[in-house]
């Protein structure tokens, strides 16, 4: 049976992720019409933060903050018979957010442009070639 004290803890972090999950929709609003084309094939997740393969695999230091991460096969590297496969991934670090200590708004406009980043490496792009 479950302590009290674990079931907050869990309850806590459950409001912490729709939170998280409210605000990644409101930045998703932000984003202008034409990027919709972008997102096509990409799914977007949420984890709390990166696994340590994902760190191993950036060679990023224990103390080295990952808003996101693109994982998956750039446009730019597909060929015509890429065929079935399963979606490209961004995915947000909620604690990453979390622990920057900005206002929401400051939040939800560093998720938008992480989603632009993490996309415009999903197109082959560099994020100050994208005009969003």
């Amino acid at each position: 049976m479950r302590s009290n004290r674990q079931e907050r803890g869990k309850q806590l972090a459950e409001r912490h992720r729709r939170r998280f999950e409210r605000l990644i929709g409101i930045a998703m609003r932000k984003l202008p019409p034409e990027f919709a084309h972008y997102l096509d094939g990409v799914a977007i997740l949420v984890a709390d933060e990166p696994s340590p393969e994902q760190r191993a695999s950036l060679g990023l230091a224990d103390d080295d903050v990952l808003f996101g991460l693109y994982e998956g096969t750039p446009e730019t590297h597909r060929s015509s018979s890429f065929g079935m496969a399963l979606p490209d991934r961004v995915t947000l670090f909620r604690r990453a957010f979390e622990e920057s200590g900005d206002s929401e708004a400051a939040t939800i406009e560093e998720i938008r442009r992480t989603i632009i980043h993490e996309v415009a490496h999903h197109w082959g792009f560099e994020e100050d070639q994208l005009k969003f």
